[in-house]
């Protein structure tokens, strides 16, 4: 195919069908039978096709709708973000979809679907392993739909995201830690694969390398953003022979899960280990000890990440006093918020 506009003729001459037949599959698809909407979706893809392609602002809302991508709308991370993008869209008309991609087996072609067939006008991705890259499948022009992730990022720089500073809140982490007399400082990680691990650690590895403070590989545990890795990560702690003063667990879950399996086993917080999270939802205030984390301001990047998709959609350029890289990247700094989970170091544990 050309960059000229695709038809619905174009995709029915691929999909080996009439154009009614496209027509029907693209705007009740429930009155196609599964096989030849499936080939209507398929020949979509092939060609790049969009419903009023041509219409590409927010005056003419093709669908008045943005989907949320949220990998567990179960946790409680999600909601504050869900909100703050709300509250953007809501002022422009627009509706939020929101699908838990954990719960529906998603698959990346879904949503270019949600795309072709004008059930949305973008795309909020709150998923970095969900890999966007080549949307339309590489079989057209390089013209992507609007697209930006929100709290990680993808592979694709041409994506859009927003997103805080990981590394800083690390770095902020050990800082506290370290002020506190802690030397001996331990580290329970997210997802191997997520970025946000990564990013995370880096900035985690580099206070502890510029306070000059031991790094030892028994002291970084593996686990994911759960309170179940909370709850193991605690067993592992217990089962040290030389334990770490404190910990720093990279999302609150993580952190719930080790202070209350702790306490389960016989040891308190902070008398025993000081603990520190990351994120900063709702019940680290009220939880026991309260919770020291790193706050995001999920509410902002809600509303930051909705106002980058809308310009997006309406094909405003970014920012042209930046580069482009910039442009498309928006990084809020973090803040670390101290409560009753972290204390001085104490003699007793400067002895084991």
């Amino acid at each position: 195919m050309t960059s000229k506009v695709v038809t619905v003729q174009d995709v029915a001459i691929v999909a080996g069908v009439s154009t009614a037949t496209v027509s029907r599959a693209l705007s009740k698809p429930e009155k196609v039978n599964t096989a030849t909407r499936e080939k209507v979706m398929a020949a979509v893809r092939v060609t790049g096709y969009r419903i009023n392609q041509t219409a590409r602002n927010l005056r003419k809302k093709e669908a008045g709708a943005v989907v949320a991508l949220v990998p567990n709308l179960g946790n409680p991370f999600f909601s504050s973000i869900l909100s703050g993008i709300e509250s953007v869209l809501a002022k422009e008309g627009l509706s939020l979809l929101v699908v838990d991609i954990l719960q529906t087996s998603f698959r990346r072609e879904q949503a270019y679907d949600y795309l072709s067939m004008n059930q949305a006008d973008g795309l909020l991705v709150l998923d970095g392993t969900l890999d966007l890259t080549n949307l339309n499948d590489g079989s057209v022009s390089s013209e992507l739909p609007p697209v930006v992730y929100c709290c990680e990022w993808g592979t694709d720089p041409r994506f859009g995201s927003v997103r805080v500073d990981n590394h800083q809140g690390s770095q902020l982490a050990v800082s506290h830690l370290y002020t506190l007399g802690h030397e001996a400082i331990g580290l329970v990680r997210g997802p191997a694969e997520n970025r946000l691990t990564a990013a995370r650690q880096e900035g985690f590895e580099s206070a502890i390398s510029e306070y000059a403070l031991p790094l030892r590989e028994e002291w970084l545990i593996d686990g994911d953003f759960s309170l179940d890795a909370g709850v193991q990560a605690a067993h592992r702690w217990c089962a040290l022979d030389e334990r770490p003063t404190a910990m720093f667990c990279m999302s609150d879950e993580i952190a719930f899960g080790f202070i209350s399996e702790l306490d389960r086993l016989g040891f308190s917080v902070p008398t025993d280990v000081s603990v520190i999270g990351f994120d900063d939802i709702a019940i680290a205030e009220r939880f026991i000890p309260s919770l020291t984390t790193i706050r995001q301001p999920r509410f902002r990047i809600g509303q930051e990440a909705a106002g980058k998709l809308l310009r997006r959609i309406a094909g405003e350029v970014e920012n042209r006093a930046e580069s482009e890289d910039a442009a498309r990247r928006t990084v809020l700094p973090v803040e670390l918020i101290e409560r009753r989970s972290t204390a001085p170091v104490s003699e007793k544990q400067r002895a084991l």
